[in-house]
C-alpha cells in the first residue's frame, strides 16, 4: 500500500503519521510533502526516517493508493482532485469539499457505509462535529433528535501549530494577537471563523450543516455558539438535545455506553484527562424531562476530530474496498 500525507508538518499531519503507525497500517510507502519551506523535514515512522519533499502537481505521478490532506482549503481544491483523477483516495481534513452534495462526510461510525467501494474524495468534518455526533449517534438512531444547541469550549490547537504558539507565546508575556482577533491567554475569544451577515460564524454554520449532512437530516435544528479557551489540546462542549421520542435517563446512559469509541463517565472530565485519546467522553448528564437532557462533551480535537477520523475513515474503506 503506497499513502501520502499532505500538510505533514502541521499538527494533524503529524498525527495522522502517528496514527498510521499505531494502528499498523501495512504501508509499503509513506511521503510527507508541505509547502516549500518545510522540504527537508524529518519524521520517524516505525524504523524508518522520513523526509519532507514539496507539494507539486506531478507528486501524485507515484501513484499512491490514500491521499490524507490536512493542508487547508485552498491548498485541496487545487491538489486534491489530482490527487483523485491518479486512482488515489483522497480524505481531505479541511472545509474544501464538506458542503459539497456529491462528496461523502464521513463519520465511520455513523455512516461509514458510504465509502463501500467509493473512489475519489471524501471529507473529514470539523472536529467540533465529529465528537458532537458520534455522542449523539445512539440517542440519534433510538429516540430522534428535534434540536440541539451547542456551546463549544474549543482549544488553541484547533487553529494548528500557530495557534499553540501564540498561546505560549503570551504566557511568556509577549501580548501580541495575531491568530485571535482578542488575546487569548486568561480569556475567551467569542468568535472562531468570520462573521456572516447573520451574525453566525462560519464556524457555527459548519456545525449546523455538517451534523446534517453526517445524519443525512435536514430537520434537525442546530444552535452553535463556537467559543476559544486558552487549553492547548482538547475541544469541550456544553450540549441541549430536544429528543422526538421520549426518553429515561438510563435510556439516555445506555446509548451513549454503547456508542461506538464513546465514553460514559460520573467524573466530571476536563480535557487534560482526556488529552492524548482517541475516544469522546461524556460527563455531566441531566435531564429536564422525557424529552430535554444536557450533557458535557469532550475530546482531543487533533485525533478525534481530525487525524483519528480520517485513519478511521481510511480503515473502513480498506475494509470495504
Amino acid at each position: 500500500m503506497r499513502i501520502a500525507i499532505v500538510g505533514a508538518t502541521g499538527e494533524v499531519g503529524r498525527m495522522m503519521l502517528k496514527k498510521l503507525e499505531e494502528e499498523n497500517i501495512p504501508a509499503e510507502v509513506i511521503d510527507l510533502y508541505a509547502s516549500s519551506r518545510s522540504v527537508g523535514k524529518k519524521f520517524t515512522f516505525k524504523d524508518k526516517t522520513l523526509e519532507v519533499a514539496e507539494l507539486r502537481e506531478d507528486s501524485f505521478d507515484k501513484g499512491y493508493d490514500y491521499v490524507l490532506f490536512s493542508a487547508g482549503a485552498s491548498i485541496s481544491r487545487h491538489y486534491s482532485p489530482i490527487a483523485a483523477e491518479k486512482g488515489a483516495l483522497v480524505i481531505d481534513n479541511s472545509s474544501a469539499f464538506r458542503s459539497d452534495a456529491e462528496i461523502p462526510l464521513v463519520v465511520p461510525e455513523i455512516n461509514g457505509f458510504l465509502v463501500k467501494g467509493y473512489k475519489g474524495i471524501i471529507a473529514n468534518p470539523n472536529c467540533s462535529t465529529i465528537q458532537m455526533v458520534l455522542s449523539l449517534s445512539g440517542i440519534y438512531r433510538r429516540y430522534g433528535v428535534k434540536t440541539i444547541v451547542v456551546s463549544t469550549y474549543q482549544a488553541v490547537s484547533g487553529a494548528g501549530n500557530k495557534g499553540v504558539a501564540e498561546l505560549e507565546k503570551q504566557e511568556a508575556g509577549e501580548i501580541v494577537s495575531t491568530v485571535f482577533i482578542r488575546q487569548i491567554h486568561r480569556n475567551v475569544v467569542p468568535v472562531i471563523g468570520d462573521l456572516l451577515e447573520t451574525g453566525f460564524s462560519t464556524e457555527e454554520m459548519k456545525m449546523v450543516n455538517e451534523t446534517r449532512k453526517i445524519f443525512g437530516d435536514d430537520s434537525i435544528s442546530v444552535w452553535p455558539t463556537t467559543v476559544r479557551v486558552p487549553v492547548a489540546h482538547g475541544h469541550s462542549e456544553s450540549i441541549f438535545v430536544e429528543t422526538i421520542e421520549p426518553f429515561t435517563l438510563d435510556g439516555l446512559k445506555s446509548e451513549i455506553e454503547h456508542s461506538q469509541n464513546v465514553v460514559y463517565s460520573e467524573d466530571h472530565l476536563t480535557p487534560l484527562e482526556v488529552a492524548g485519546s482517541d475516544l469522546v467522553y461524556v460527563s455531566r448528564l441531566r435531564t429536564f424531562d422525557s424529552s430535554r437532557f444536557l450533557f458535557w462533551n469532550i475530546a482531543d480535537n487533533i485525533r478525534v476530530g481530525a487525524a483519528t477520523n480520517a485513519v478511521r475513515i481510511m480503515k473502513a474503506h480498506m475494509g470495504g474496498a
